[in-house]
C-alpha cells in the first residue's frame, strides 16, 4: 500500500513538472484565436489588436479566426471542444452567456466547459439613430419611440447578441416597444439603419464610434456613468436622465475546461502586459474600450458567474423565448 502511495505520487509530480515546464515552453506553435463575430464588431477589434500584441511578445503568430453567426454559437463550440492545450483560444463577451439561454436546448454549459483567463477590457454601447429620426436627445427619442409603440426597429448581428440584450435594456429601463431585427452581417445591419429603415441601434464603441464621426448616424449616448474619450460630447444614460439603463460589456479570453492552471496563469499575466502597454491602452480608449489591467483568471470567472446570473434574470424579466 505504502509503495503504491509513494508511485501515485511520483506520478502526480511528474504530471505536475510536465505541465509546468509545458507552460513554460508556451507557443511552440501558432495559436488560433477564435472571434464569434463578424469584422468590424467590438469582439474583432479586440481579438486582432491582443492577437497582434501577443504575436509580438511570442514571436510566434496568433491568428485570428472570425466565426460568425447564430449570435456566437457557430464559434464558441469550436474553442470550447478543442484540445485544451492553450492553441485555440477565444475572444468572447456576454453572448457566450446569453446566446444559449435563448435556445430551446442548450449547446454548451457556459458556465463548465470554458475556461475563463483573462478579461482585457469593457466596453460601453452607444445609443443612436438614424438621421431620418428628429429627435437630437435620449429623452427627445424616448418621447418619440413612445408615441410610436411598436413601430421602431432596432438592429443587432443576432438573438442573445451584445446589441440585442443591450437594446431590451434600454426597452425595460424607458418602457419602450421597440422591435428587434437582427442581422447575420454588421455591414448589412448599418445599411438597413442608414437608410432609415432601421431607427435605432445600441452598438459597441467600437462598431459606433467611427459611423458617428463620420456624421452617417447620430449618438444619443453612452451607457456607462462617465462620458467615453473617444465621444466626449455625447452624454451619458445617467446625464440623460436613465441610471436604469447603464451597463459596460466585458470581453475577454477563454480556454477549454481541462486546460492546465499553469498555462492559464501564463495566458492571463501575458495578455495583462500587452493591455497595458501604452500604445495598446491608446489605441483601445481612440475606439471607446477601455482597458482592464487587473484582471486575474479568479476574478474573471467570479465576473462570468454573477453575469450569467444578471443576464438570466434580464432575459426573464424581459419575457425573452427560446429559439
Amino acid at each position: 500500500m505504502k509503495n503504491t502511495r509513494v508511485a501515485i505520487a511520483a506520478g502526480i509530480a511528474l504530471l505536475l513538472a510536465a505541465t509546468s515546464l509545458a507552460a513554460q515552453q508556451y507557443p511552440t506553435r501558432p495559436i488560433r484565436l477564435v472571434v464569434p463575430f463578424p469584422p468590424g464588431t467590438a469582439s474583432d477589434f479586440l481579438g486582432r489588436t491582443i492577437g497582434a500584441a501577443l504575436t509580438d511578445l511570442y514571436k510566434m503568430q496568433v491568428v485570428v479566426d472570425n466565426r460568425p453567426g447564430a449570435g456566437g454559437l457557430i464559434g464558441v463550440p469550436i474553442v470550447l471542444q478543442a484540445t485544451p492545450d492553450g492553441y485555440t483560444l477565444g475572444l468572447f463577451a456576454p453572448p457566450y452567456l446569453t446566446s444559449p439561454m435563448l435556445q430551446k436546448k442548450e449547446p454548451y454549459q457556459a458556465l463548465k466547459d470554458g475556461i475563463p483567463v483573462v478579461q482585457v477590457a469593457g466596453i460601453p454601447n452607444v445609443i443612436g439613430v438614424t438621421l431620418a429620426i428628429p429627435a437630437k436627445s435620449l429623452k427627445e427619442f424616448i418621447a418619440y419611440a413612445q408615441a410610436r409603440p411598436g413601430e421602431l426597429n432596432y438592429a443587432s448581428v443576432g438573438v442573445g447578441s451584445i446589441a440585442h440584450l443591450s437594446a431590451e435594456i434600454l426597452n425595460n429601463a424607458a418602457g419602450l416597444k421597440i422591435v428587434h431585427v437582427p442581422f447575420k452581417i454588421l455591414g448589412d445591419a448599418w445599411g438597413e439603419i442608414f437608410s432609415g429603415r432601421v431607427q435605432l441601434f445600441v452598438f459597441t464603441g467600437p462598431s459606433s464610434v467611427p459611423m458617428v464621426k463620420d456624421g452617417r448616424v447620430r449618438a444619443l449616448a453612452v451607457s456607462t456613468a462617465r462620458r467615453i474619450p473617444a465621444l466626449p460630447d455625447v452624454p451619458t444614460v445617467v446625464e440623460a436622465g436613465l441610471p436604469a439603463a447603464e451597463h459596460v460589456a466585458w470581453f475577454g479570453l477563454f480556454a477549454p475546461a481541462g486546460t492546465p492552471r499553469s498555462l492559464v496563469n501564463k495566458l492571463a499575466a501575458d495578455a495583462t502586459a500587452t493591455v497595458r502597454k501604452p500604445e495598446t491602452k491608446a489605441l483601445f480608449e481612440r475606439q471607446g474600450a477601455d482597458p482592464v489591467e487587473n484582471s486575474s483568471p479568479e476574478a474573471f470567472a467570479r465576473l462570468v458567474k454573477s453575469e450569467y446570473a444578471r443576464y438570466a434574470k434580464l432575459i426573464k424579466e424581459a419575457g425573452l423565448q427560446p429559439q
